[in-house]
């Protein structure tokens, strides 16, 4: 499978398992855990634009106070419609537009970079496979918190 294939069918089964949810019920914070289901959708979005376009030094297709409010290191508050209509509206097309721009060799450079998880990301390829697993990893968080708001 590709791994822009994956990369979109993540965050469709992402979107299919929030589907029906109320705002409020995605800025809960379930006992247990640390952020809300939107903060993990946000900060989702707001890595893969870290990871393959500031490691590139390329300009990310999200402002930087949007950046800030889910980027490694920040913590949940709670989010207003428009945060989650910008999330909504951005899920999918950078997903696109990062496949776009692969495609149109776009990526020239990159900073290598150590994650926390303990991977050295060195090029486009390894950041792109790494932010395959990060999402899914968040993909699950989820899942595991839709069942914590829900009970």
């Amino acid at each position: 499978m590709h791994p822009f294939e994956l990369l979109h069918q993540t965050r469709r089964n992402v979107l299919a398992v929030i589907e029906g949810l109320t705002i409020t019920e995605l800025n809960t914070i379930p006992t247990g855990f640390n952020n809300s289901m939107l903060w993990n959708i946000g900060h989702m979005l707001v890595t893969q634009q870290v990871l393959h376009y500031r490691l590139s030094n390329l300009p990310m297709r999200l402002d930087k106070d949007f950046v800030d409010r889910f980027k490694k290191g920040s913590s949940a508050v709670y989010y207003d419609e428009s945060v989650w209509e910008t999330i909504k509206s951005n899920f999918l097309k950078t997903v696109d537009q990062l496949e776009e721009d692969v495609d149109n060799g776009l990526f020239q450079e990159f900073t290598m970079y150590t994650t926390s998880y303990g991977t050295t990301l060195t090029d486009i390829k390894s950041a792109i496979e790494f932010d395959l697993a990060h999402e899914a990893l968040h993909f699950g968080y989820i899942m595991a918190q839709k069942r914590a708001v829900l009970a």
